[in-house]
């Protein structure tokens, strides 16, 4: 496969970072390993851009109607009728958020991080959890793709986790 990433860091958030974010070869290696599912977008291009609560609040509220910061964003491109371009889209992921959850949820930040790349790039493929059979089929791919990463199952509750009922991020499985 041949996935180009165009990782992004928001200039707040190189000021002042507590937790690294996820490199260019990991997130290349997430994306490859949900791509792989996908191989008629094996050779595809998407960004990764990573940003505070503030970006992620105001992008949310605008494209969501839903004014609170979120885990993942997903903007799909939408190919002119005509051309082949090999662009997926944008991810925007919220690194306090993540860092937030991976704490609250006992999770390993990379795991967490990996698994907010997964669902994003499905979302990019055209994967939705709206309805209870499109959930259950794309929490099995994000299962059996993470796994192909050693990472275990994030919908399966860590030890000592206090669920979280009120958080408004984009997936809420995913955090639950």
């Amino acid at each position: 496969m041949s996935i180009v990433v165009d990782r992004q860091v928001a200039s707040e958030l190189e000021q002042d970072l507590d937790q690294a974010l996820p490199s260019q070869q990991r997130l290349a290696a997430w994306i490859d390993a949900a791509l792989a599912k996908f191989p008629a977008h094996a050779n595809s291009e998407l960004t990764v851009r990573f940003v505070d609560s503030d970006e992620s609040q105001m992008l949310n509220r605008d494209y969501r109607g839903k004014d609170s910061p979120t885990n993942v964003l997903s903007f799909p491109f939408e190919v002119p009728e005509g051309l082949e371009l090999p662009l997926l889209g944008d991810l925007v992921i919220c690194h306090p958020v993540v860092v937030g959850e991976a704490i609250d949820q006992h999770k390993a930040l990379d795991d967490h991080y990996a698994h907010m790349v997964v669902h994003g790039t499905l979302h990019l493929l055209g994967l939705d959890h709206i309805e209870d059979d499109e959930a259950e089929h794309m929490e099995s791919l994000e299962r059996d793709i993470l796994a192909s990463l050693g990472i275990t199952d994030p919908y399966i509750a860590a030890p000592c986790a206090t669920p979280k009922h009120d958080s408004d991020s984009e997936d809420e499985r995913a955090d639950a």
